[in-house]
């Protein structure tokens, strides 16, 4: 027994032996040792006016709404956040958060409804806070169903239940501070940092200033007729100092300084800016000229004060219709400075707000084209970054 112990155990360590060896006798090296994993999260860089937002509903399957986070300056896609069913997004003015409103249910298309103001941290593009709302207007997206004040203190929600009302969030806390009823209006343009004016269904405008408990809201004349030729309601708006641009389905331009008491100037025409007759409204529409049109179709450069408009030739009724060129116009001089001729047509214009600014459009297909301003030159072209692009979002709007 002892004998065959000592043998087995002799065995034994050959095998051990030759299990490190390979067949023509080396030695194997020993299996490496692998590093645990860690989890991290990657932080982008700060915001700056070329990192931009661009909404995108994804039309065909409306609930899987997201927002990208692109470089501009490198024609790169950064990141992607859900906006959910008909979403919204507003940055903060100084690049410290952005907010998506979005609406969900407890079953996926049915059961419980929340409506959800989610704050994202601009770097990790983490939820930071996600709020319930009182409701807020299951509409598609415009860029006034959100927006924030000039200093970022009070996003500003629009909701349509039980009847037209702006839910005003105090960001510092989270929290709705106040609801203010505001029938037969809709959407929000800010002003300042404690007001904010909306269209009303008569052609009028109401301004809401917001006090310490309370709203206080005046009203305007009528300065448009809605059944002859409305505004558009995605006019370019600056919040610092309430200056608009309501454009109407014609090209008539209203010059307004939005405020507790609003100030509407005369309007002028696009066309007749260009050099043209002024195009007929509603009651002549057949007549076919140059006519804006689009989604996301204006944009405003405020320190230069340069209007970027997406135009297209039709007929009255056509202001869906995607531009095929971007008309630039000086706002107090009310002169025609460029036409920009699009490779695609584009049913959106965005522009950055810094000295070197860029300018986006966009086409059918969801290609995302990035322009450099001063040569009017296409400098990168997204392919396909999303479905349905409907409007950009820069830092400093």
């Amino acid at each position: 027994m002892r004998f065959l112990s000592r043998k087995l155990a002799g065995m034994t360590a050959l095998l051990l032996a030759g299990a490190a060896l390979t067949p023509c006798g080396k030695a194997l090296a020993d299996d490496p040792v692998l590093q645990t994993e860690e989890s991290d999260i990657i932080k982008l860089s700060p915001v700056t006016p070329h990192r931009i937002l661009v909404q995108d509903p994804v039309g065909h399957h409306a609930k899987d709404g997201r927002v990208y986070v692109v470089d501009a300056d490198q024609g790169k896609l950064l990141g992607m956040v859900q906006a959910a069913y008909n979403g919204n997004v507003v940055q903060d003015p100084k690049g410290r958060a952005f907010y998506v409103g979005e609406t969900v249910w407890s079953r996926g298309n049915r059961g419980d409804r929340a409506d959800l103001l989610a704050t994202y941290d601009p770097q990790t593009l983490e939820i930071t806070n996600d709020e319930v709302l009182p409701g807020r207007a299951l509409v598609t997206p415009k860029k006034n169903d959100l927006t924030i004040s000039h200093d970022g203190s009070r996003v500003y929600v629009y909701d349509m239940v039980p009847t037209n009302a702006v839910h005003v969030v105090d960001t510092a806390t989270h929290k709705v501070a106040m609801n203010v009823g505001l029938p037969g209006c809709a959407l929000t343009y800010p002003w300042g940092n404690a007001g904010f004016t909306s269209i009303c269904a008569d052609g009028s405008l109401a301004n809401v200033s917001i006090g310490a408990d309370k709203a206080d809201i005046t009203h305007t004349k009528a300065f448009f007729d809605p059944e002859k030729d409305a505004v558009f309601e995605h006019s370019p708006s600056h919040s610092e100092d309430g200056k608009t641009y309501f454009i109407s389905y014609s090209g008539l331009v209203y010059p307004a300084t939005l405020s507790a008491h609003t100030v509407i100037d005369k309007p002028w025409s696009i066309q007749e800016a260009a050099g043209m007759k002024a195009a007929t409204n509603a009651d002549s529409p057949f007549t076919v000229t140059w006519r804006p049109g689009g989604w996301q179709l204006a944009a405003l450069h405020y320190a230069s004060g340069h209007l970027y408009v997406a135009m297209h030739q039709g007929t009255f009724w056509t202001h869906k219709v995607a531009g095929t060129e971007i008309w630039e116009l000086d706002v107090a001089t009310h002169k025609l400075l460029r036409r920009i001729k699009l490779p695609k047509p584009s049913s959106m214009v965005g522009v950055t707000q810094d000295a070197s600014p860029l300018l986006f459009t966009d086409d059918e297909a969801g290609d995302f084209f990035i322009w450099d301003l001063k040569s009017g030159k296409i400098v990168h072209t997204m392919k396909h970054l999303g479905d349905d692009l409907y409007f950009t979002v820069a830092l400093g709007e």
